[in-house]
Protein backbone atom coordinates (compact mmCIF):
# COMPACT_ATOMS: atom_id res chain seq x y z
CA UNK A 1 0.00 0.00 0.00
CA UNK A 2 2.77 2.40 0.93
CA UNK A 3 4.61 1.74 -2.35
CA UNK A 4 1.49 2.59 -4.36
CA UNK A 5 1.03 5.84 -2.46
CA UNK A 6 4.71 6.69 -2.94
CA UNK A 7 4.47 5.99 -6.70
CA UNK A 8 1.36 8.16 -6.89
CA UNK A 9 3.15 10.91 -4.99
CA UNK A 10 6.17 10.74 -7.32
CA UNK A 11 3.85 10.81 -10.34
CA UNK A 12 2.08 13.96 -9.14
CA UNK A 13 5.36 15.65 -8.20
CA UNK A 14 6.76 14.84 -11.64
CA UNK A 15 3.58 16.10 -13.29
CA UNK A 16 3.65 19.34 -11.30
CA UNK A 17 7.31 19.97 -12.11
CA UNK A 18 6.81 19.19 -15.81
CA UNK A 19 3.83 21.53 -15.95
CA UNK A 20 5.84 24.23 -14.20
CA UNK A 21 8.71 23.82 -16.66
CA UNK A 22 6.30 24.08 -19.60
CA UNK A 23 4.75 27.24 -18.14
CA UNK A 24 8.20 28.76 -17.55
CA UNK A 25 9.35 27.90 -21.09
CA UNK A 26 6.20 29.44 -22.61
CA UNK A 27 6.63 32.57 -20.49
CA UNK A 28 10.30 32.70 -21.48
CA UNK A 29 9.33 32.53 -25.15
CA UNK A 30 6.70 35.26 -24.69
CA UNK A 31 9.22 37.37 -22.80
CA UNK A 32 11.81 37.02 -25.56
CA UNK A 33 9.27 37.94 -28.25
CA UNK A 34 8.07 40.96 -26.25
CA UNK A 35 11.62 42.10 -25.54
CA UNK A 36 12.56 41.91 -29.22
CA UNK A 37 9.39 43.73 -30.23
CA UNK A 38 10.04 46.44 -27.64
CA UNK A 39 13.53 47.04 -29.02
CA UNK A 40 11.83 48.96 -31.83
CA UNK A 41 10.46 51.33 -29.20
CA UNK A 42 14.00 52.10 -28.18
CA UNK A 43 14.48 53.95 -31.46
CA UNK A 44 11.08 55.66 -31.37
CA UNK A 45 10.90 56.76 -27.73
CA UNK A 46 11.54 60.38 -26.94
CA UNK A 47 13.42 59.41 -23.79
CA UNK A 48 16.02 56.78 -24.47
CA UNK A 49 16.65 56.33 -20.75
CA UNK A 50 13.09 55.10 -20.14
CA UNK A 51 13.31 52.64 -23.03
CA UNK A 52 16.69 51.34 -21.86
CA UNK A 53 15.28 50.90 -18.37
CA UNK A 54 12.43 48.76 -19.66
CA UNK A 55 14.76 46.78 -21.92
CA UNK A 56 17.19 46.04 -19.09
CA UNK A 57 14.36 45.06 -16.73
CA UNK A 58 12.93 42.70 -19.36
CA UNK A 59 16.29 41.09 -20.10
CA UNK A 60 17.08 40.59 -16.41
CA UNK A 61 13.62 39.11 -15.89
CA UNK A 62 14.38 36.64 -18.68
CA UNK A 63 17.62 35.71 -16.93
CA UNK A 64 15.67 34.95 -13.76
CA UNK A 65 13.21 32.77 -15.68
CA UNK A 66 16.13 30.95 -17.34
CA UNK A 67 17.67 30.28 -13.95
CA UNK A 68 14.35 28.97 -12.62
CA UNK A 69 13.99 26.61 -15.58
CA UNK A 70 17.54 25.42 -14.93
CA UNK A 71 16.69 24.81 -11.26
CA UNK A 72 13.66 22.69 -12.17
CA UNK A 73 15.53 20.70 -14.81
CA UNK A 74 18.40 20.18 -12.38
CA UNK A 75 15.94 18.82 -9.84
CA UNK A 76 15.00 16.05 -12.26
CA UNK A 77 18.62 15.24 -13.05
CA UNK A 78 19.80 14.99 -9.43
CA UNK A 79 16.49 14.37 -7.62
CA UNK A 80 17.30 17.13 -5.16
CA UNK A 81 17.33 20.88 -5.07
CA UNK A 82 20.88 22.19 -5.31
CA UNK A 83 21.55 25.29 -3.23
CA UNK A 84 24.07 26.72 -5.67
CA UNK A 85 21.40 27.06 -8.36
CA UNK A 86 18.89 28.60 -5.95
CA UNK A 87 21.49 31.11 -4.84
CA UNK A 88 22.22 31.95 -8.48
CA UNK A 89 18.52 32.70 -8.94
CA UNK A 90 18.65 34.91 -5.84
CA UNK A 91 21.72 36.75 -7.17
CA UNK A 92 19.99 37.38 -10.51
CA UNK A 93 16.89 38.62 -8.70
CA UNK A 94 18.83 40.96 -6.40
CA UNK A 95 20.83 42.38 -9.32
CA UNK A 96 17.57 42.96 -11.21
CA UNK A 97 16.01 44.76 -8.24
CA UNK A 98 19.15 46.86 -7.76
CA UNK A 99 19.09 47.90 -11.42
CA UNK A 100 15.42 48.92 -11.10
CA UNK A 101 16.28 50.88 -7.97
CA UNK A 102 19.27 52.44 -9.74
CA UNK A 103 17.24 53.53 -12.76
CA UNK A 104 14.60 55.05 -10.47
CA UNK A 105 17.29 57.50 -9.34
CA UNK A 106 16.75 56.89 -5.64
CA UNK A 107 20.24 55.58 -4.89
CA UNK A 108 22.19 57.15 -2.05
CA UNK A 109 25.67 56.34 -0.78
CA UNK A 110 24.62 54.03 2.05
CA UNK A 111 22.12 52.23 -0.18
CA UNK A 112 24.86 51.26 -2.62
CA UNK A 113 26.95 49.87 0.24
CA UNK A 114 24.03 47.82 1.56
CA UNK A 115 23.15 46.47 -1.90
CA UNK A 116 26.82 45.61 -2.48
CA UNK A 117 27.00 43.80 0.87
CA UNK A 118 23.85 41.83 0.03
CA UNK A 119 25.24 40.81 -3.36
CA UNK A 120 28.62 39.98 -1.81
CA UNK A 121 26.86 37.81 0.79
CA UNK A 122 24.99 35.90 -1.91
CA UNK A 123 28.15 35.45 -3.98
CA UNK A 124 29.98 34.19 -0.87
CA UNK A 125 27.16 31.75 -0.17
CA UNK A 126 27.34 30.57 -3.78
CA UNK A 127 31.09 30.06 -3.45
CA UNK A 128 30.61 28.05 -0.25
CA UNK A 129 28.02 25.81 -1.94
CA UNK A 130 30.53 25.03 -4.68
CA UNK A 131 33.37 24.33 -2.24
CA UNK A 132 31.33 22.23 0.18
CA UNK A 133 29.18 20.04 -2.05
CA UNK A 134 27.10 17.38 -0.33
CA UNK A 135 28.26 13.82 -0.70
CA UNK A 136 25.60 11.49 -1.99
Amino acid sequence: MQEKILKLYKFFIGFAFNLTIIILIVSLFVGIVRTISEMGLLLMEETVRLSLKELIINVLSLVIILELVRAFVDYFEHERVRMEILIEVAVAFVVREFMIYLFAGQVKGLDVVLWALGIAFLVSARTLTVIYKPTK
